[in-house]
């Protein structure tokens, strides 16, 4: 449970430095991006592993045979973080673009934490 708190706060300090970063991420404050990283954790929860699923089914598993599978969790991730923008109204990501970055920033970010802390 510590570890998952940990995890929402440190994506939401990567929201609002993608935010400042990126000029098609527009998030308010604080609060609302601990709303979306609590939304994206949540919906990444439930629905990734299927979305991952299904894009490596549709893509016949190309990606995990050439050892790069990252980027069907990297795309799931990013429609996870579209789903989180459509939920609310003080989140914004101008394209998908913006949110294949998003979920990049957030996955490396989670990446260095686990491998500091846990």
């Amino acid at each position: 449970m510590l570890q998952w708190l940990i995890h929402i706060l440190v994506d939401a300090a990567v929201l609002l430095i993608a935010a400042k970063l990126l000029s098609t991420v527009h998030i308010k404050g604080f609060s609302t991006a601990l709303l979306v990283a609590l939304i994206i954790g949540v919906l990444s929860f439930l629905l990734s592993w299927l979305l991952t699923a299904i894009l490596t089914f549709a893509t016949l598993g190309i990606f995990y045979f050439l050892g790069i599978g990252f980027i069907t969790r990297i795309i799931a991730f990013a429609i996870v973080i579209e789903i989180a923008d459509k939920l609310t109204s003080d989140f914004k990501t101008d394209g998908f673009m913006a949110s294949i970055w998003l979920a990049v920033f957030i996955a490396l970010a989670g990446g260095i934490l686990d491998a500091i802390l846990f």
